[in-house]
């Protein structure tokens, strides 16, 4: 993220013989993707190269008049990411860039001193990696793997910290905003006490970041070697899943062939059926490590408007905590009987 987030020096008085000294000098967007990505683009996104930089002026004096304090980034690249998430509808791409930063200020336990330094242990212990190769239709693979986590070290939003790095070092590409990504989830080994950690109030958290408050495509989410405690965790998780993203979740168990009906073997490691040699987590590893004054940068102190109206969706206060706290208390004889 980079550029000025001054809306009053993006909309000078009009005929005001000094409107090009207060307007900030801001990056020139240069479209990265291919033909046939700009092709896609269009039709799944409604994007219209001739129309591009008129839409994202558009959101801009939009976030300038409704919310002058957001504290954003204006710079075309950085806007685009929002309305590519929202096929170029207006409307929302506004809001999910007010939830992006509401995200930021409402759970500080996440997005304080957020930077990979600070979660270089879980990058080692392998919890989340991206694989070296891209799926058919052209989307990186996310690869989880909650059993590389000891509880005892550090807390799970350390592990949700991480999470967000990835993908926020995954939408700086430009094709990676039109064809999305997906997940793929090894549950091997989590036990009772482990899955205790992800409760209804982190489960809400998370969702609301994923599926609102966030400008990714998540097009698959491939869960594999789920125990029977999975079924417990799930039934925390759907509640707060929208329809078309629960209809995106695939249980494979323990069958690497219906796990290759998604995900081809060619780009899998050889731990879960593929030719694509060992997991080797070094490489994303130093890549999001390198990345550490970018997102010194990004994630600077925010100062956010005070009318909290529109967060409604993602602001959690008290009366949540309560609603999730009595919600895990409903859930853990489920997770229990599960296991």
């Amino acid at each position: 993220m980079s550029g000025e987030s001054d809306c009053t020096r993006t909309s000078p008085s009009a005929g005001s013989p000094s409107d090009s000294e207060l307007l900030p000098d801001r990056p020139k967007y240069v479209c990265t993707l291919s033909p046939d990505l700009v092709t896609k683009a269009r039709e799944e996104l409604q994007e219209k190269p001739e129309w591009r930089l008129r839409d994202v002026q558009a959101l801009r004096d939009m976030v300038c008049k409704d919310y002058p304090s957001l504290g954003t980034c204006l710079d075309d690249a950085f806007l685009l990411r929002f309305l590519r998430a929202r096929k170029f509808d207006y409307d929302r791409a506004l809001q999910l860039l007010v939830n992006y930063h509401t995200c930021r200020r409402t759970w500080p336990e996440v997005f304080s001193n957020l930077k990979p330094s600070a979660i270089k242990p879980v990058l080692e212990s392998g919890f989340v990696t991206v694989l070296p190769h891209r799926d058919p239709q052209g989307r990186h693979v996310v690869c989880i793997r909650p059993d590389r986590w000891t509880p005892s070290n550090y807390p799970i939003t350390e592990n949700i910290r991480a999470i967000y790095l990835t993908l926020e070092k995954l939408i700086q590409s430009e094709e990676t905003q039109v064809n999305g990504i997906v997940i793929l989830a090894d549950y091997k080994g989590v036990s009772l006490s482990k899955a205790s950690h992800f409760g209804p109030f982190v489960a809400k958290k998370v969702i609301g970041i994923l599926q609102d408050g966030f400008p990714i495509r998540i097009k698959a989410v491939n869960i594999i070697n789920e125990p029977r405690i999975f079924k417990g965790i799930f039934a925390i998780i759907k509640p707060f899943l929208k329809e078309k993203i629960a209809n995106r979740f695939f249980l494979h168990g323990c069958d690497l062939n219906s796990l290759h009906q998604n995900i081809p073997p060619v780009i899998l490691p050889e731990e879960y059926g593929g030719t694509a040699g060992k997991l080797d987590i070094s490489a994303w590893n130093e890549l999001l490590l390198a990345s550490e004054e970018d997102f010194l940068h990004d994630f600077s102190e925010l100062v956010l408007p005070c009318d909290s109206s529109p967060y409604d969706l993602l602001v959690s206060g008290d009366a949540d905590e309560k609603q999730c706290d009595d919600s895990l208390r409903g859930m853990k004889p489920q997770l229990y009987y599960c296991y």
